[in-house]
């Protein structure tokens, strides 16, 4: 039977790695400068909308999920990994972009962050059998069930979430020329952390490029790809110009291109694929969501990287397995 190593309390240098390894991992990058990158990003992009909060949401947010796996005693490899923090920091940048600034939403803001490091190990132990695990879809299920609640609770004012809707109101009207096109597309990238900048898109890019010059590239492609086919299908000109169609599939290129696959031709025709249907399955997830006036968050590309996964194709005889997700990028 294989022993597995317990989390002892960190030194402080350890702890601030494991901070920015979660920061990193939302784009499946397990290296700190790239989580210290996001971060700057973030932070750009939230002060350049006038919501620093979101910013410092994000930073309550990696901090409480990662402690959390130490208070838990978590495997110390998931904690060297960042695999704690990455779900935290989203629920971080979340609940401050769709609620209310109060003392009582930063108190759910934490048990959420909370929640995550364990809910994680819950769906991670449900799906090991298939040889795949949940992504961000802790942070994206605890969201949902916060945001719900914020409906009845006075204390987290929902006051900038949508209003419950049946019918989508599209706005045809965008403007198409190149310099317009751009913004849009580093935008598709930053809106992986909820925020609205392409200059944050240039920071997740750069970022990106520190760590892996194949995250870089797929998350790049990724996002122009998506803009492409919801151009294409004459998506909400609202949610395109905002780039609310791009970091799902930014997300599934780097999962599918580089994370659970070696880089291949193969590989590369399968994550092409793949990112065309996370589009549809954002646009779909968009009309089942709503009506209850919640964000799809990253659900798309959780779904979309599930049906890609799961059929357990290998393009060669070097694709990594797929449990052994992040342990190829830990920094060395």
């Amino acid at each position: 039977m294989t022993e597995v190593t317990i989390t002892k309390s960190p030194d402080i240098v350890g702890y601030i790695r494991a901070m920015l390894r979660g920061s990193g991992q939302v784009m499946f990058q397990g290296n700190s400068w790239t989580g210290l990158l996001f971060l700057c990003g973030i932070f750009w992009g939230a002060y350049e909308e006038g919501l620093g909060v979101v910013a410092w949401g994000a930073v309550v947010g990696l901090i409480v999920s990662t402690l959390t796996g130490y208070v838990l005693r978590q495997p110390e490899s998931d904690g060297a990994e960042g695999l704690w923090g990455f779900n935290g920091i989203l629920v971080g940048c979340a609940f401050p972009t769709f609620l209310g600034n109060t003392l009582l939403m930063w108190l759910a803001l934490i048990l959420c962050a909370m929640l995550t490091t364990w809910v994680r190990t819950g769906f991670n132990n449900v799906m090991a059998p298939w040889k795949t695990n949940s992504f961000t879809f802790p942070f994206v299920f605890t969201s949902w069930l916060f945001l719900f609640a914020a409906r009845m609770l006075q204390g987290m004012p929902p006051e900038y979430m949508s209003a419950p809707e049946l019918t989508a109101h599209l706005s045809p009207v965008l403007d198409l020329s190149f310099g317009s096109l751009v913004i849009y597309w580093l935008k598709g990238i930053a809106q992986v952390f909820l925020i609205n900048s392409w200059v944050t898109g240039i920071f997740f890019l750069v970022a990106l490029f520190v760590s892996s010059r194949w995250a870089a590239l797929w998350a790049a492609v990724g996002s122009a790809l998506a803009l492409a086919v919801v151009l294409l299908y004459q998506g909400p000109g609202s949610d395109i110009a905002a780039g609310l169609y791009g970091f799902s599939p930014v997300l599934t290129a780097i999962a599918l291109g580089c994370t659970f696959y070696k880089p291949n031709w193969k590989s590369a025709i399968w994550t092409l694929l793949g990112i065309i249907v996370t589009v549809f399955i954002q646009a779909g997830m968009n009309a089942m969501v709503m009506p209850f006036g919640i964000p799809t968050f990253t659900a798309p590309f959780c779904l979309a990287t599930w049906l890609f996964l799961l059929p357990l194709y290998k393009f060669d005889e070097k694709t990594p397995n797929h449990s052994s997700w992040h342990k190829q990028t830990v920094e060395k």
